[in-house]
């Protein structure tokens, strides 16, 4: 912290040394900020309750002409805050005076300051079992719960559904700079974070990574991977703030100091909601990030690592396309006709040998034009036949190649005929554009009753040599999550949920479309493009 608050002053001193005969260095129009003004919302007071409503929160916002940022400072705790607004959650019980000092900083590292007293009430004294939870005989050290589905996550602003629009699963950051922090709340009212609890076998080593939100963790410096938008590994030390344990609204916070923050940086008001501790040594927070954008969730534990669990699977189901011929009627029927199917695609599917065939140990699924201006291809589905719930698919194919061609691997739920798409769920293990050969989609789709509308999720992986070479696409699928692989890497993952469809019986679908709104313009050369498959394998 010492460090990030004394940036700005030692740019202004080595700006102002630093100088050499040939050039000269200008700041641009040096103004120091006035007029710097300064309030305080006490949460909770009117006329009957002067000091505020007990939880001992404060929100201050500091204006000024001409300022950059400004810094807050009470205590020992010192807090850059850009926009001027933060807040501060004051513990000491009864009503007490407070005294905070804000500086406002301008250009070239310029400053105005002023000081401001806040008389405050703090009714609220943890109860002893939250406490016994927290910090046990004196200290208890604390680690996110990575072996478990939905440990990381986030959702709505406000959601009362742990990680409703995101779940990681077990495991899925490993190497991105969570998995090996801790962090310990002692008695004394400290909250100590390490950034790296695998490094100090050999002595005390405080060098670490941490993983955040890009845009927000640069309050912490710079540097890491940027990846979408997370930033992986950032370089950063162990460090020490302040908690205090508040109960706005009647809600159990953990109020940290200066920047302290759990697992994933967020920014915002460093406080974290304790939504569930029902589990013993077992805490799941909820916290708003600095953007307003989302709340995130975060399952943290107390109890040691896990050894690696194995789940053996057993092969339930499969068809090796060994035998020449139409595809086995004991496995497969089909969707014939046109019509556009929902995306406006425009080819006729067909069960003719020319459109569908099993040939030298491969299902082989070709699109073609039929001379006509038109497209004739194939789909083919084991609804009624081979529905599963849960386990794990694998199936291995070689893509086509051709411009329009929208190949696809996908399920729907058994009950489609009866509830119809979005309700009955759709899970897209494989589907790739028409666009993009070297992209592998994994979604997942349904109707969300919370907001009432169609709802998906999915993410994209690079794959290089799709159409000239097999390879494996994987859903693994259980009561808590469902993840797709290619290759064995991780695409995407959805934390299941009692309200989702994807706890029922599925069936599978195989097939390529020619344009629409994923297969795009189509190739004014085409003639015809294959999909092979080599197998299909259920296991549970």
């Amino acid at each position: 912290m010492k460090k990030l608050k004394n940036m700005i002053f030692l740019f202004l001193s080595l700006a102002l040394l630093v100088s050499c005969d040939e050039e000269t260095y200008e700041f641009g129009d040096i103004t120091t900020p006035t007029n710097l003004e300064v309030t305080a919302e006490i949460v909770g007071q009117d006329a009957d309750n002067p000091y505020g409503d007990g939880s001992g929160t404060v929100n201050f916002t500091a204006t000024a002409d001409d300022a950059i940022s400004y810094r807050f400072s009470y205590d020992d705790s010192q807090d850059m805050a850009p926009l001027g607004t933060i807040s501060y959650n004051f513990s000491d019980l009864g009503v007490n005076t407070y005294t905070l000092t804000v500086v406002a900083i301008g250009t070239a590292g310029t400053s105005t300051s002023t000081t401001i007293d806040v008389e405050v009430l703090a009714t609220y004294s943890p109860p002893q079992d939250l406490l016994d939870a927290l910090i046990g005989d004196g200290t208890k050290v604390w680690r996110i719960k990575s072996e478990t589905a939905g440990h990381f996550g986030l959702g709505p602003v406000g959601g009362t559904v742990p990680s409703e629009w995101y779940g990681a699963g077990p495991d899925e950051k490993v190497g991105v700079g969570m998995y090996d922090d801790r962090f310990m709340f002692s008695a004394d009212g400290t909250f100590t974070y390490i950034t790296n609890n695998t490094n100090d076998e050999a002595g005390t080593d405080t060098s670490g990574t941490v993983f955040g939100r890009d845009g927000l963790i640069s309050d912490l410096g710079s540097g890491g991977t940027v990846n979408g938008a997370d930033v992986e590994n950032l370089p950063y030390s162990d460090y020490t703030e302040d908690y205090v344990l508040i109960a706005p609204g009647g809600v159990e916070t953990i109020s940290l100091s200066g920047i302290g923050f759990i697992s994933y940086y967020i920014g915002g008001s460093h406080t974290y909601e304790i939504y569930d501790r029902s589990v013993p040594n077992e805490l799941v927070l909820r916290s708003t990030d600095g953007n307003g954008e989302f709340d995130w969730w975060f399952t943290i534990t107390s109890e040691e690592e896990p050894d690696d669990v194995v789940t053996d699977y057993e092969l339930v189901w499969s068809d090796e396309f060994e035998i020449d011929g139409a595809p086995d009627p004991a496995n497969w029927n089909y969707n014939l006709g046109a019509g556009g199917w929902g995306n406006q695609e425009v080819q006729t599917y067909t069960d003719s040998a020319e459109n569908v065939i099993v040939q030298d140990g491969v299902l082989k699924i070709t699109a073609k034009a039929d001379g006509n201006g038109g497209y004739t291809s194939a789909r083919i589905k084991s609804e009624g036949l081979q529905e599963f719930t849960y386990g794990k698919v694998e199936i291995s194919a070689k893509l086509p190649s051709a411009q329009g061609t929208w190949p696809a691997l996908w399920m729907l739920g058994a009950n489609f005929s009866e509830v119809s798409w979005p309700y009955c769920g759709e899970i897209d293990i494989m589907e790739q554009t028409g666009w993009d050969k070297n992209t592998s989609l994994g979604t997942f789709h349904w109707f969300d009753n919370g907001t009432n509308a169609n709802a998906s999720y999915g993410e994209t992986i690079a794959v290089a040599n799709a159409s000239s070479e097999f390879h494996l696409y994987t859903l693994e699928w259980d009561e808590t999550e469902l993840k797709i692989f290619l290759d064995g890497n991780l695409i995407v993952t959805l934390a299941n949920n009692d309200d989702f469809p994807f706890n029922a019986d599925f069936f599978f679908i195989m097939n390529i479309a020619m344009g629409g709104t994923l297969g795009g313009d189509i190739d004014p050369a085409f003639t015809e493009d294959t999909m092979e498959v080599d197998y299909i394998r259920v296991y549970q």
